[in-house]
């Protein structure tokens, strides 16, 4: 039975601050579930989306008591659509843990495009006897040795979001990684005294089928993408910002439309074309979060100016996103993201790069270690504001 929610006084920025990390998090850990068929994480976004429930009804009630005239409501406007798109994306995500838990169909197709979809994404318990209880993340380096992150913990009926190098490990910690699978491997196994089993990636060969998945991954990265703008264009009230959010939100409409045909083509080649309608599901589940991106940014586009709370909520979330162009003769101009250990030397994990191309813009999302950088190519990183400032000096000349 679903708990009353009663009023309580509460500060609208720290619960935007709440669900914008939610709902990042709820992206994340619902496309983990999906591709390593994970009933566990699954069900940790379920706990997740209700929590995100709350919150929303919260912040609506302590919304109305804020607006007293005309100017407040204007103002206001924009942080209620906020909050319901956090909901959207909250409830799209527990959408698609649901094609885990009710055992809807998926093809092996989708667990082939693991490796390059996704690093793997586990959940593991401490226990008391594990070195990495009562010690904190900094004390551990869990992640310079590793390479695995602790990206939430959840502590009894509690959770914390995107946890701090001071964040202290407990008994009982119910830890989300995320990292390269020998790194998964050792932290599971010292974390928890159980082993870790990769998942079998299944070798397949359905052309059509391929390009469907394909086209569901790609739409994936754009919506994870498109939030991420989204809450950034609020953050800087930037307009440019905001115009990119509607390109993502343009590009996974496309995408969906591809990726129909495709599906279609597939199901009359398939013995068995039920086992298609998880797809089918995500996908439809993916699009409303682009465009729930949309609705965040939707405020930017319309003009009208960022409530004061929505711009501290964003800037008081755990990582920021920044928005830097690389100049000429700059450290990183005509060097790899790899060659310059940018992740390592400056904290800042780069999410895409748009490359003005002969008018147009090439976006490349999830770029990796061997992504090429050039001078008037602009760089989309999140991390730590002091990390921004070291992006920042490794692209100005």
């Amino acid at each position: 039975m679903v708990g009353r929610v009663e009023y309580e006084p509460a500060s609208v920025k720290d619960l935007l601050v709440e669900m914008k990390d939610t709902a990042e998090l709820l992206i994340d850990l619902s496309y983990s579930a999906v591709l390593h068929h994970s009933e566990a994480i699954a069900e940790e976004v379920l706990a997740l989306e209700e929590r995100m429930d709350v919150l929303q009804i919260r912040a609506r009630m302590s919304l109305m008591l804020a607006a007293r005239n005309p100017e407040d409501a204007e103002s206001l406007a924009p942080v209620l659509g906020i909050t319901g798109a956090a909901e959207k994306i909250s409830d799209a995500a527990g959408d698609i843990a649901k094609v885990v838990l009710d055992d809807i169909g998926l093809p092996e197709n989708m667990r082939a495009s693991l490796p390059v979809a996704i690093e793997t994404l586990v959940r593991t318990t401490v226990i008391e006897s594990s070195r990495y209880a009562g010690h904190t993340l900094a004390g551990l380096n869990l992640e310079t040795e590793t390479g695995v992150r602790v990206i939430a913990i959840r502590r009894g009926g509690d959770w914390v979001l995107n946890p701090s190098r001071e964040t202290q490990l407990e008994p009982g910690d119910v830890l989300l990684l995320r990292g390269p699978e020998a790194g998964i491997a050792e932290v599971v196994e010292t974390a928890s005294g159980d082993s870790y089993t990769a998942p079998d990636i299944p070798d397949v060969a359905d052309a059509d089928l391929d390009r469907a998945v394909n086209s569901l991954v790609l739409m994936k990265n754009m919506s994870e993408l498109a939030v991420d703008l989204a809450y950034g264009s609020v953050l800087y009230d930037s307009v440019p910002l905001a115009e990119e959010v509607i390109e993502l939100e343009a590009e996974v409409d496309a995408l969906k439309s591809r990726f129909e045909a495709w599906t279609l083509r597939a199901a009359a080649q398939s013995a068995d074309p039920v086992s298609l309608r998880g797809l089918v599901h995500i996908a439809q589940s993916t699009e409303v979060i682009s465009d729930a991106a949309l609705e965040i940014s939707e405020g930017v586009i319309r003009g009208l100016d960022s409530h004061v709370v929505v711009q501290e909520a964003v800037e008081e979330s755990d990582e920021v996103i920044t928005r830097t162009t690389v100049e000429a003769e700059s450290e990183l101009d005509g060097t790899t993201l790899g060659e310059r250990a940018v992740k390592t030397e400056t904290g800042m994990r780069v999410i895409a790069v748009r490359r003005p191309t002969d008018g147009t813009d090439d976006w490349e999302v999830q770029p990796g270690p061997e992504t090429a950088v050039r001078a008037g190519d602009v760089l989309l990183a999140k991390g730590t504001r002091s990390g921004a400032d070291n992006l920042a000096a490794l692209t100005t000349a």
